[in-house]
């Protein structure tokens, strides 16, 4: 199905919720929720996500309706390096604008995190 080095993604089916993903693995270990083992939320960390993108939008379906290949942008080694010494002496400037901003480019995915 692969060439040059493709990556795929695998349609999963349906998310699952943690919390009830905990519950069955302690009854699975002949426990009680809540009795044997208390679950203890202790909510979001800065930064964390609710959930995960799995693909971008350029995604392609192989023959198997749940294979999925992804399009990846390819950096060419030179630029990385390149990126990466543009964003160090940004970062020891301090020029938070030019940090998010070259993360964007980056990371198409960025999200700054937003205090408050």
């Amino acid at each position: 199905m692969g060439s040059n080095g493709a990556t795929f993604v695998l349609d999963m089916g349906e998310p699952v919720k943690i919390v009830d993903m905990a519950r069955d693995l302690i009854r699975l270990s002949g426990l009680e929720p809540d009795e044997d083992i208390e679950i203890v939320f202790t909510g979001v960390r800065p930064g964390e996500k609710l959930f995960e993108e799995l693909t971008m939008q350029d995604e392609k379906t192989t023959q198997h309706e749940k294979i999925f290949v992804v399009n990846e942008k390819a950096i060419v080694d030179g630029d990385l390096k390149t990126q990466v010494d543009a964003l160090l002496k940004a970062a020891s400037e301090q020029d938070r604008e030019r940090i998010r901003t070259m993360l964007k480019e980056l990371i198409p995915t960025y999200e700054p995190f937003k205090q408050g």
